[in-house]
């Protein structure tokens, strides 16, 4: 730890590290695909991720109200990247999975998201990198408290 991490009040780091991982985030948002929107991708991610959802249980993952979800799958589903499937067990519900157009989409928009930032890793020494690392596991630990 440095003299000035040390020194740091929590408010101070809490602010630098807001400002970090926006500009980050936004900066692997810019290597995306323009086809989809941030929202739209997030949505289609989330999907992919934990398996076919209702748009109320996609609502409450990705954290929007259900008419702002329902928007965001109607033009996923517009462009094939997700479908709706009636659940066989209520057939009032229907439940979003990823079309084989939206993996693709989702792999490309990893691929390309994951190669900008290594290129930019492979030019931090080895200890940057550890401290990276490390910094990784921490903030995985920490999101994982909020759930």
């Amino acid at each position: 730890m440095t003299a000035r991490t040390s020194t740091l009040t929590d408010a101070e780091l809490a602010a630098r590290l807001r400002l970090a991982l926006m500009r980050l985030a936004r900066r692997l948002r810019q290597q995306s695909e323009g086809e989809v929107s941030p929202s739209q991708l997030s949505a289609l991610s989330s999907v992919e991720r934990l398996g076919p959802l209702t748009l109320g249980e996609l609502a409450t993952v990705e954290r929007v109200q259900p008419p702002t979800m329902t928007k965001i799958v109607a033009a996923l589903e517009e462009a094939g990247l997700v479908a709706r499937a009636v659940d066989p067990t209520d057939r009032r519900v229907a439940r979003v999975t990823v079309s084989a157009a939206g993996r693709r989409l989702i792999d490309r928009n990893r691929t390309r998201k994951d190669a900008w930032l290594a290129a930019r890793l492979r030019r931090l020494s080895s200890g940057d990198r550890e401290v990276l690392d490390r910094a990784a596991d921490v903030l995985e630990s920490f999101l994982e408290e909020e759930r």
